[in-house]
């Protein structure tokens, strides 16, 4: 299952990047739609026409367990990479089942898997994976569509990936830019020549679709989640009292315990401890804050946050 397509993909990744960590990520809204896509598909007209919508994120953690940091920094990727599973038939659940089994051996890993059902992201975007050679593990966000057989899943998995990928972008400031920040395995594959993998390119071109289509539907995605038209999934929760602008770096210690600890924020505003924490006397980037019970919260993780008691906060 996939063995072929990805075991190229990530030999001597390990080497080539190392980094212990946790997860901080950013939410910033940028700018704009730089190359000129070609939006008159079919696939994309078969999706506005049938009011088609993406499905919700979920984010649930994977076993991958190496906190890769990106060459600019935790948090700071450059784009995202899109891949295709090159299994018929395998959903997310399938492949993310696969992939937490089997990442040792295989040396393979990515951040998320789409279906026409699900968006499966499985390891924070804050940190690199192992999924398309050692530079552009470096630089990006990756997630792997998988193949559907009919054209109603095709284009419902295609909004989902398009989906998952513009949100991406937004969470991380970053603008929609084919070739740039957008891309596929086949153009990191030229562009670095560390891999010899063409996904999507020949998937999308059974459906006679491609990048320059998909990325035309990123940037509907893009647009309207910036809007703050509904594109479809609902991934933000209860986020009362959220300041989106708040981006800085927060010094964490906590003097009663080794580690210090951090809560996640549950859909009725209330908090659940997480059962990771941060090495005290360290310092995470944060672009959220949050008011609760007296207390500000700095957001560290996708849902994982800091109380002010133990975070001194430096604006940027």
């Amino acid at each position: 299952m996939f063995l072929n397509k990805k075991f190229i993909a990530s030999l001597a990744t390990a080497a080539a990047l190392t980094g212990v960590g946790f997860v901080a990520t950013t939410q910033a809204t940028p700018q704009t739609f730089i190359q000129e896509a070609k939006a008159d598909s079919w696939i994309n007209n078969y999706i506005a026409d049938n009011n088609i919508k993406p499905v919700s994120i979920t984010y649930t953690e994977g076993t991958f367990n190496k906190w890769i940091p990106y060459e600019n920094g935790v948090g700071k990727p450059e784009g995202v990479v899109v891949h295709e599973t090159a299994t018929p038939g395998a959903t997310a659940a399938d492949e993310v089942s696969y992939f937490n089994n089997n990442w040792p051996t295989i040396q393979t890993y990515v951040h998320a898997f789409v279906d026409d059902t699900q968006i499966l992201n499985i390891h924070s975007a804050d940190y690199g994976v192992w999924g398309a050679g050692p530079t552009a593990n470096a630089k990006y966000i990756q997630v792997e569509l998988c193949e559907v057989s009919t054209t109603d899943q095709f284009a419902r998995s295609v909004s989902n990936d398009a989906y998952y990928v513009a949100s991406k972008l937004i969470q991380y400031g970053l603008p929609v830019e084919y070739g740039k920040t957008v891309v596929s395995h086949d153009q990191t594959s030229k562009m670095y020549g560390e891999t010899n993998h063409t996904d999507p390119t020949g998937y999308f071109a059974k459906w006679n679709y491609g990048m320059d289509q998909f990325v035309a539907l990123v940037n509907t995605y893009y647009n309207q989640m910036k809007s703050g038209t509904n594109a479809g999934g609902n991934n933000t929760g209860n986020n009362g009292g959220v300041d989106n602008g708040a981006v800085g770096s927060v010094l964490v210690n906590n003097p009663s315990s080794y580690a210090t600890p951090l809560v996640a924020f549950q859909n009725d505003g209330s908090t659940k401890k997480s059962n990771r924490g941060l090495a005290n006397n360290s310092g995470w980037y944060t672009d959220q804050q949050k008011t609760y019970n007296g207390h500000t919260y700095y957001r560290v993780s996708t849902n994982e946050w800091v109380m002010d008691s133990y975070a001194t906060y430096t604006a940027k």
